[in-house]
């Protein structure tokens, strides 16, 4: 009994180990070959304990799932220590954070179990890649969604394999790559006739998959480059995340972000500040109480896109929003969009009416909970077919296939407040996701983040220009390159259920083929 004891904790051990060593293939390391060492023995296995009840594949999953989230997501909780209210809750968001998603894996381990064919290697590669992908897309979709660490953002360094993602997006990238990672476990157990087929076939798909996304690159990278209007010039800041919840002076805040911006009176400029980067302050106080330095500093060639709060008052009740917003010279309001998508616990309470009688409220507003929009608008900068922009708030950017339903833009143009990661991992994995959504839409992302990572991305997802979180200044783009529509621009995660129905059909056709 004790020896069954011990063999059962160390295969738990072991494929906690695996969850925890996958987890060094995504940003900053992007070490992405691990994954075929780590997929591939944890499919070997699941295919060696296939006689296994149930109930150990779902502790299975949730273990390796457990081991890729918290080493991956160890991160949030860091937001907390900037609040003293909070700083009780750390421990508990470190594991409840992983706790929670590991269930999706967990479920997908049960399911892949119940649907498990005892014999053939190449069937359950697919299966176990169908299955974990769509749960993979359940995690990013259901309850407002957290499509974070997705295996394939492995890949953000290697744009000529990533091009793919324009014609199917990255969830049907993401089960893609489980097969390409799985598919070296065929080596090492008793393949078959079939198996090896399907070995050669996989080879292939992936080979075509590099071969595509390089000629690709290689033809944006030879088109012609057409002059903007504008410069348009992208602040990244290093304001220290207390802003928050200290008295920190506007004015000086604000003369930093000039003094940075060094705007040029003559100059045709767009300037792009981060998110939330005026504290303590808000549109109308703004106006109010420091146009003067805007006026001073500022000429009518000049205009400024940043992050700053915005309230209004709807039914008799001041509503707060979390808002990116356009103002010319004297400070007067061009255009303004709302947050569309907010951070539980960050930005907006849940049960709120509950919650606050013991105390909680959201980290970045100390009155109430922001409000949430639900229309996403495009800003036309002087009505010019070359500077059309989709606003983005910090982790808007992570949702893949629900970006805007309107395409005719040219830029999307993310500010984000960074701070809240510390000095971790998570500011290199919020990154990543602006250079996937460049790929997948076909536009160049403009990324302005305090305490963060601010950078130029083309629609090959080769990044033109960057600083680092470790970095303050300014970088800018003066010239821009005409692509075309993308197949997933225009369809979105509708792809995705094709691909799914094609692993189906291969599935049953790999069935067929054993049977013969």
């Amino acid at each position: 009994m004790k020896i069954n004891q011990y063999k059962t904790y160390t295969e738990f051990l072991y494929i906690l180990i695996l969850g925890i060593v996958t987890s060094f293939s995504l940003p900053p390391y992007n070490y992405w070959l691990i994954n075929f060492i780590t997929f591939s023995s944890l499919f070997i296995f699941l295919f060696k304990n296939q006689n296994k009840n149930s109930n150990y594949f779902f502790i299975y999953g949730y273990i390796f799932g457990f081991g890729y989230f918290v080493s991956n997501l160890y991160w949030i909780p860091l937001s907390l220590l900037y609040d003293n209210n909070f700083k009780f809750l750390i421990p508990v968001a470190i594991i409840l954070i992983p706790a929670f998603l590991s269930l999706f894996y967990a479920l997908a381990f049960l399911i892949f179990k119940l649907l498990l064919d005892k014999k053939s290697i190449i069937l359950n590669i697919l299966l176990f890649s169908l299955i974990l992908g769509f749960f993979e897309f359940i995690r990013g979709t259901i309850l407002s969604g957290f499509p974070w660490n997705l295996f394939a953002y492995s890949f953000s360094e290697n744009i000529n394999f990533i091009q793919i993602i324009s014609l199917i997006g990255v969830y049907a990238f993401n089960t893609i790559l489980i097969t390409i990672f799985s598919i070296p476990s065929i080596l090492f157990l008793n393949k078959k006739k079939h198996d090896i087929v399907g070995v050669f076939l996989i080879s292939i798909l992936t080979l075509s998959i590099y071969l595509y996304g390089s000629i690709k690159v290689n033809v944006i990278n030879n088109l012609k480059a057409t002059n903007l209007p504008v410069e348009i010039k992208i602040l990244s800041t290093k304001i220290p995340i207390e802003r928050f919840y200290l008295n920190i002076d506007v004015e000086e805040t604000l003369i930093k972000l000039i003094e940075l911006s060094s705007p040029k009176k003559n100059d045709n400029t767009l300037f792009i500040w981060p998110e939330g980067i005026i504290p303590n302050t808000n549109l109308e106080e703004l106006k109010n109480e420091f146009d003067y330095l805007i006026k001073k500093s500022f000429s009518e060639n000049h205009i400024i896109l940043f992050g700053i709060n915005d309230q209004k008052i709807e039914n008799g009740k001041i509503k707060f929003y979390n808002s990116l917003s356009v103002i010319d010279n004297k400070a007067n309001i061009i255009f303004n969009y709302h947050k569309n998508k907010l951070v539980p616990f960050g930005e907006f309470l849940p049960l709120e009416n509950i919650l606050s009688k013991v105390g909680l409220k959201t980290l970045t507003n100390n009155y109430q909970s922001y409000s949430a929009s639900s229309k996403r608008k495009l800003f036309n900068f002087n009505k010019s077919e070359k500077i059309k922009i989709l606003p983005l708030i910090c982790y808007e950017i992570i949702y893949s296939g629900k970006l805007s339903l309107d395409n005719n833009y040219n830029f999307i143009v993310n500010i984000s407040e960074d701070g809240w990661f510390g000095n971790s991992i998570g500011p290199s994995q919020h990154f990543a996701h602006s250079i996937f959504r460049s790929v997948e839409y076909g536009k160049y992302t403009l990324r302005s983040a305090n305490n963060g990572i601010s950078a130029i991305v083309d629609p090959s997802g080769r990044i033109i220009d960057m600083l680092n979180t470790s970095n303050e200044g300014v970088i800018s783009i003066k010239k821009i390159v005409k692509t075309n529509k993308t197949l997933f621009s225009t369809y979105g995660n509708k792809i995705y259920f094709i691909v799914i129905l094609l692993y189906i059909f291969i599935i049953f056709s790999f069935k067929k083929l054993r049977n013969e």
